[in-house]
C-alpha cells in the first residue's frame, strides 16, 4: 500500500477518456458522455473482484459508512458497538446518523474483542461494527454468532483491509453490508472515494438513492426521478471512479507485492528477542498492508520508537498509542462531546462516559504495538535494508 505508488499510463488513460467527453458527473448527460460510465464500470468490477452482489460508489469511506448505516436503518438513539482502535471516521459516521457509538476493548487481533462486545450489548444495541484495522480481520465467526443470537446487524468497516479475506470470502462482503475507503493512502485509491457492498437488493436500492438526494433513478431523466425518501449528496465523480477503475485491475499485483515484502520483513523482525506479532484469525486472508508487532513492555516500546526516530527510520512505523487519529486515548473531542452542532442527549451522555471508561485492557495492547506500513515500491534489497536497520536500532536499546 498505497496504490498511488503505482500510478501510470492506466490511470491516465481512464481519466483522459472522461476529460475527452467533459462529463465529470456520474449521472445524466447520456449522449454527451459517448457511452463512458466509469462509476458504473467500477461498481461492476468491484462486484466481480470481491464477490458482492451490489456495490454503490460514494465520495469517501466516511460517506460509505454513513450511507450503510442509514440503509440499514440505524438512527436516533440506536447503539453501535465498535472498537477503541479505529479511525475517527468510524465514530463520526455513527454520530452523523444520530446513533450512539459504544466503544469497547480490542484484543491482540487489534480488532473487536468478542467478549467485550457481548458485555456491551443493551436493549438499544442495533449494530456491531468491526473495523478490520491495518489490513487484517476481526474474529468474524464469533461476531456473526453474537449478531445471530441477539438479532443484531453486522456492518464491516473494511476501509483499511481491501483485498483481505476471511475463510475465502472477501472482507466487506460478509456482514449485512461492508465498506471500503478509496482515499489517497489506501491499497486501491480513487484519490477520494469509497464503496458500500452488500448482497441485499433492498439495502443496495436504499444506498443508491440515499447517496444522490433520494433520487430513485427510475425516470427517463433526472428531472423525472421520484424521491421515496430523504437523501444526501455523497456521489463519486467520474474522474475519481476512472482512477479507481485502473487501480482495481492492479489489485492482484499489489497484494502479491505486499505479501512478499511482509514476509521478508517479518523474518527479519522475528530475530529480535521478545518480539511477537498480532493475532490474525485467518492468516491466509491477511492483505499484508501492514505488519503489526509487539515488544514486551510499554517502556521498551517507547525507547524503541525513540531510537527509530533518532536513526531516521521512524517513517512508516506507527505507534498508535500516541497517535491522534486512531486510538481513543487522545480523542478528547469525542470524550468531551465537542461538536459544532448540538448532539442529541443520548449521544452526549454516552460520549461523556467514555472519559471515565476503563480501557486498560486495550492500553496494555496498544502501548506495546508498532505497525509498519508495507510499501509497494520497495525492491527486495530495500525491504531487507529497512528491516535490518530497524532490527539493529531496536536491539541496541532493548
Amino acid at each position: 500500500m498505497p496504490g498511488f505508488e503505482f500510478f501510470g499510463d492506466e490511470e491516465r488513460k481512464e481519466v483522459n477518456e472522461v476529460l475527452e467527453t467533459g462529463i465529470l458527473m456520474r449521472y445524466g448527460f447520456d449522449a454527451a458522455r459517448k457511452g463512458r460510465w466509469k462509476a458504473k464500470e467500477l461498481e461492476q468490477e468491484i462486484n466481480k473482484t470481491f464477490g458482492s452482489k451490489y456495490a454503490q460508489l460514494v465520495s469517501s469511506g466516511t460517506a460509505a459508512l454513513t450511507t450503510a448505516l442509514s440503509a440499514l436503518g440505524v438512527g436516533y438513539g440506536d447503539e453501535v458497538i465498535m472498537p477503541a482502535f479505529t479511525f475517527v471516521a468510524s465514530f463520526e459516521a455513527v454520530l452523523s446518523v444520530g446513533a450512539v457509538p459504544v466503544l469497547v476493548d480490542i484484543d491482540r487481533t487489534l480488532t473487536l474483542n468478542p467478549s467485550a462486545v457481548k458485555a456491551a450489548i443493551t436493549p438499544k444495541t442495533k449494530c456491531i461494527m468491526p473495523v478490520h484495522m491495518c489490513g487484517s480481520m476481526a474474529d468474524l465467526d464469533a461476531l456473526k454468532a453474537i449478531c445471530a443470537e441477539h438479532k443484531l446487524l453486522l456492518l464491516e468497516d473494511a476501509c483499511q483491509s481491501i483485498g483481505g479475506t476471511y475463510k475465502g470470502q472477501a472482507l466487506g462482503t460478509i456482514g449485512d453490508a461492508g465498506t471500503f475507503s478509496f482515499d489517497f493512502v489506501k491499497t486501491i485509491t480513487c484519490a477520494e472515494g469509497g464503496v458500500v457492498m452488500t448482497n441485499s437488493e433492498d439495502i443496495y436500492i436504499k444506498c443508491d438513492g440515499f447517496t444522490d438526494h433520494g433520487h430513485d433513478h427510475l425516470g427517463v431523466d433526472r428531472g423525472a426521478d421520484l424521491h421515496p425518501f430523504l437523501g444526501y449528496n455523497f456521489r463519486i465523480s467520474e474522474l475519481h471512479a476512472a482512477v479507481g477503475l485502473a487501480q482495481i485491475k492492479k489489485l492482484d499485483n499489489f497484494l502479491a507485492i505486499q505479501k512478499k515484502n511482509y514476509g521478508i520483513l517479518k523474518d527479519i523482525l522475528s530475530t529480535i528477542p521478545g518480539i511477537s506479532f498480532r493475532e490474525v484469525p485467518d492468516p491466509t486472508g491477511d492483505s499484508c498492508s501492514f505488519i503489526s508487532w509487539f515488544l514486551p513492555t510499554e517502556a521498551q516500546t517507547k525507547v524503541a520508537v525513540a531510537e527509530l526516530k533518532t536513526q531516521g527510520i521512524l517513517a512508516g512505523n506507527f505507534y498508535w498509542f500516541d497517535n491522534n487519529w486512531h486510538y481513543i486515548r487522545k480523542w478528547n473531542h469525542l470524550k468531551q462531546a465537542t461538536a459544532l452542532n448540538r448532539l442529541n442527549d443520548a449521544q452526549t451522555a454516552s460520549l461523556l462516559k467514555l472519559d471515565t471508561q476503563d480501557f486498560s485492557a486495550s492500553d496494555a495492547i496498544m502501548n506495546c504495538c508498532i505497525s509498519t506500513a508495507i510499501s509497494l515500491s520497495w525492491t527486495e534489497e530495500q525491504v531487507k535494508d529497512k528491516g535490518e536497520k530497524m532490527a539493529a536500532a531496536i536491539k541496541s536499546v532493548i
